[in-house]
């Protein structure tokens, strides 16, 4: 992706805030740090975050939703990546500074809906557990991270899966983490994009 933003009107035209915290979101400098990085990878094409939280918001806007669910959707997309850049990549992995740690601890300054502070810590869990089952061969592993999932979302799993959903509907993403979701959450309706 060749866009190139510059300024903070150029920003705010491309993600159009809605919200006061939205706003605040992009005139706080460690955030506006992480809408800025990131190069052209598998999975995320569009290379800086700012191109992919546009596009999960895109996704957002295709689905039908309460006005709450909604904001709520909008607060988990402009915040779920932007913390890439601080992420430990080292050998072992230090999983305490993963990007949804980290977006969920600057979301707690800002945020205090356990809702939506539950799906950003929580939103590549289900990835997660896709993994274990279909690439590493792990299916009790995957089974009980799975539980763990299903039992914090307890009655917000729909909106967990639609975040999910929203947010793998973007780039290049292998689309079989989703399609085993949509088949492993109990509860959830499927919902079309």
């Amino acid at each position: 992706m060749d866009k190139v933003i510059h300024g903070a009107s150029a920003l705010r035209q491309y993600l159009l805030p809605e919200t006061p915290l939205e706003k605040f979101f992009l005139e706080d400098p460690p955030f506006l740090k992480g809408l800025m990085w990131g190069t052209p990878r598998f999975g995320h094409p569009e290379g800086k975050i700012v191109y992919h939280i546009r596009e999960v918001l895109d996704n957002v806007e295709k689905l039908t939703l309460s006005a709450e669910d909604r904001n709520r959707l909008r607060i988990i997309t402009f915040v779920h990546d932007t913390f890439k850049y601080e992420e430990h990549k080292g050998s072992p992995r230090d999983w305490s500074r993963h990007h949804s740690i980290l977006a969920k601890k600057y979301l707690t300054q800002h945020c205090d809906d356990p809702i939506i502070l539950d799906i950003v810590e929580l939103h590549d869990e289900a990835y997660y557990c896709w993994r274990l089952s279909q690439i590493y061969s792990q299916p009790t592993q995957s089974t009980l991270r799975l539980e763990k999932l299903i039992a914090r979302m307890g009655k917000n799993i729909q909106l967990y899966y639609l975040f999910f959903k929203c947010d793998t509907c973007t780039g290049d993403k292998n689309l079989a983490s989703l399609y085993w979701a949509e088949k492993n959450l109990p509860g959830i309706t499927i919902t079309p994009l």
